[in-house]
């Protein structure tokens, strides 16, 4: 398995931006696809982006396609995702996830490594 660590949340205001980066460790990164999920506040967690080993295949849930993008950098170990017109339902704690599938990822089953989570705050 891989260690995720996520970092880059904070407070915002409706209409803004923030990036959030998960670093990876080990020295396979380029072979898991990756993800982003977020858990809102009583709610369960539920999917955001994925994307293939190499980057080339992303996909999103529809909720953030259009202001949310993912991206990889399979040098530094690191997985991004640039969040912009930043809404009060995005609010959330934001987890990176590993898995050696891509489908599992896209389908939100079970990817096989979690980050801590970053807590992500909109307000109006």
């Amino acid at each position: 398995q891989v260690q995720l660590v996520e970092s880059g949340g904070g407070l915002v205001q409706t209409g803004g931006s923030l990036r959030l980066s998960c670093a990876a460790s080990g020295r396979t990164f380029s072979s898991y696809a990756m993800g982003w999920f977020r858990q809102p506040p009583g709610k369960e967690r539920e999917f955001v982006a994925a994307i293939n080993w190499s980057g080339g295949i992303t996909y999103y849930a529809d909720s953030v396609k259009g202001r949310f993008t993912i991206s990889r950098d399979n040098a530094k170990n690191t997985v991004y995702l640039q969040m912009n017109s930043l809404k009060p339902e995005d609010t959330a704690v934001y987890y990176c996830a590993a898995d050696s599938s891509y489908y599992r990822m896209q389908n939100s089953l079970s990817p096989a490594s979690w980050g801590q989570g970053t807590q992500v705050t909109v307000s109006s």
